[in-house]
């Protein structure tokens, strides 16, 4: 692959690949190794691309595929951290975000972005790709292997879910006041 098309891929995505991927996993740390795993991906396969879709389809295509290979991994290490942790000489470590983090968000997206783990993984994913990387339906449904048609039904059906659980949250604090 030459220099020039690596960074200028990297320099036209890398900033979204990290936010997809940041979304994702919702952990800067790792999102940004998955990002450098993502481009580490491109330099060996670049070769290989065949420009059926637009590079960036092909990018984030990858960066799907990085996620997955992540929480796969996380699976697997999370069930064998069980058995190994030394509860005498470890510290508990909660892995939500602090009420620091919450506060720097916005609260609107605070509670979108709590609505959003509510969803199915599906609908998770077409909702940041579409509305937050702000990919096309076409590009979306190129990325998940999809079909326009099970991108726009599952849109659908994550921004009914999600204005649903907004409702219910609204219910819920306004009966507080």
């Amino acid at each position: 692959m030459q220099q020039s098309i690596f960074h200028r891929l990297y320099d036209m995505y890398h900033h979204d690949v990290f936010n997809f991927l940041y979304y994702i996993v919702k952990n800067r740390t790792a999102a940004e190794d998955l990002s450098h795993e993502v481009y580490i991906r491109v330099l060996n396969a670049y070769d290989r691309f065949e420009g059926k879709s637009s590079e960036k389809t092909w990018l984030f295509s990858i960066a799907k595929n990085v996620a997955i290979d992540y929480f796969r991994k996380k699976q697997v290490r999370d069930k064998h951290a069980f058995t190994a942790f030394d509860w005498e000489t470890e510290q508990l470590v909660s892995h939500s975000p602090s009420p620091e983090q919450f506060v720097e968000l916005s609260d609107q997206l605070r509670q979108l972005l709590e609505a959003l783990e509510q969803c199915t993984g599906d609908q998770k994913m077409v909702i940041i790709m579409r509305f937050m990387q702000e990919l096309s339906i076409q590009e979306t449904a190129e990325i998940l292997g999809w079909t326009q048609g099970k991108v726009k039904t599952t849109q659908h059906r994550a921004l009914k879910n999600l204005r649903l659980i907004l409702e219910q949250q609204d219910g819920k604090g306004g009966d507080s006041l």
